[in-house]
């Protein structure tokens, strides 16, 4: 018999820990211009939604602050008149572990904000239903296209660097 020692398997990374500490409304408008203005005539809504994303390092280590910023416009397809307009900024605060740096940018953009996402859809509903409105349930947010797509522009945005 030999004595060694038996081979462990190649060690695997920590596993990722994310929790959400805290869920906030930061910002949260309602312009219901059907009821300031009127509208006379068919109402059909054509509904617009933007999303953006910000996302800080907090004090405490392993803590972040994510932002989803969304604005709703729904205007009247027929004449063109507004509506409503929605602006909500609802933010989450996470304790995030284990994540190697490189991934950490996308992970705060892509997964916070995907758990943060029922809550808002849940607002914007409620918000739009209370301002007189039928519900907007909004559709699902594809963040990690969305993020994909912020990268891709600020690549454009730099200025190409010319070596003489």
């Amino acid at each position: 018999m030999t004595d060694e020692t038996p081979q462990t398997p190649t060690e695997q990374p920590p596993q990722v820990k994310m929790q959400i500490l805290g869920q906030f409304i930061r910002d949260l408008s309602f312009e219901n211009y059907l009821v300031r203005k009127g509208v006379t005539g068919d109402v059909t809504p054509d509904v617009q939604v933007q999303v953006a994303l910000d996302a800080k390092k907090r004090q405490a280590d392993h803590q972040f602050e994510i932002i989803t910023k969304f604005t709703v416009r729904s205007d009247n397809k027929t004449d063109k008149a507004p509506l409503f307009l929605m602006e909500l900024e609802y933010g989450g605060i996470f304790h995030v572990e284990n994540v190697p740096d490189e991934q950490l940018h996308p992970f705060l953009l892509i997964e916070c904000p995907r758990m943060l996402f029922p809550f808002v859809r849940r607002i914007v509903s409620d918000v739009t239903r209370d301002g007189g409105f039928p519900p907007l349930n909004l559709e699902m947010v594809d963040f990690m296209a969305l993020y994909r797509q912020e990268i891709a522009r600020r690549a454009q945005e730099k200025p190409t660097e010319t070596v003489n």
